[in-house]
């Protein structure tokens, strides 16, 4: 079965993603992403991270070993993932079915979570993410 290594604040930008991106070899990245992860035929299995997964390969802030978009970045992006793995009760670095998480994020994120949960997010103001959570929850009812 196939796996994928995502961090944690990506486990709730995949739901808003609508083709914005840092460059365009991370839109192509996270639109491959964002089509496996929306594809219900397609279950497999992901490793949660707090740190660098595949769309954070391909965007032009990698660093070797940090974000490096601006000197606060890879704090700001770690207190991110740490603050989605806690509030849909993942562990970091543990493996779950894509369907699951799914299932956590439908069932314990509401748009309005992500003032708190994506605070400082350059991409929140654009209403597309809390968009997605909406269009998630509803599918899932």
């Amino acid at each position: 079965m196939m796996m994928k290594q995502m961090r944690g604040h990506h486990l709730l930008c995949v739901h808003g993603f609508r083709g914005m991106g840092y460059s365009k070899e991370f839109i192509e990245t996270m639109t491959e992403i964002v089509k496996d992860i929306r594809n219900e035929q397609k279950d497999f299995m992901i490793r949660v991270v707090v740190g660098f997964d595949e769309a954070c390969f391909s965007c032009p802030n990698k660093g070797d070993t940090i974000c490096e978009a601006s000197p606060t970045s890879q704090q700001h992006v770690t207190t991110l993932d740490q603050k989605v793995i806690r509030h849909l009760e993942l562990k970091e670095n543990q493996v779950y079915r894509k369907s699951d998480i799914i299932k956590r994020t439908a069932e314990r994120v509401d748009p309005e979570d992500l003032d708190f949960l994506c605070e400082g997010c350059s991409w929140l103001s654009a209403g597309v993410c809390k968009e997605g959570v909406r269009q998630l929850k509803e599918k899932n009812e």
